[in-house]
């Protein structure tokens, strides 16, 4: 069974959260004033609750990588980001050591 989380905050004022278990979705979405940093976590955290799921059993996350705000783009792929690389989980079907090349000092 896969478990996508999606995250969409390329939008100015609004944050799109989507969960995809084998083709069957459910979304969140917040029109939030407050930081989209700050509100972008709480509303997985209560799309994974509605669902009984944990963080744990998500298989990949997706992110929108724009176009839209910068800002916002780079708060959906930071979030991304830090939930793929602690889970151990592809973000939009590539592993965290696969996004970049190592650097090494010489």
């Amino acid at each position: 069974m896969t478990k996508i989380i999606s995250i969409d905050t390329s939008d100015n004022k609004k944050i799109n959260v989507e969960l995809n278990v084998n083709g069957a979705r459910k979304s969140l979405s917040s029109e939030s004033v407050i930081l989209k940093s700050e509100a972008a976590l709480p509303l997985i955290d209560k799309l994974l609750k509605e669902n009984n799921l944990t963080i744990e059993e998500i298989d990949e996350i997706k992110v929108n990588e724009g176009p839209g705000s910068y800002t916002g783009v780079r708060v959906g792929a930071a979030i991304a980001n830090a939930l793929g690389f602690v889970l151990k989980i592809p973000i939009n079907g590539k592993r965290i050591g696969e996004l970049a090349a190592p650097v090494y000092n010489k």
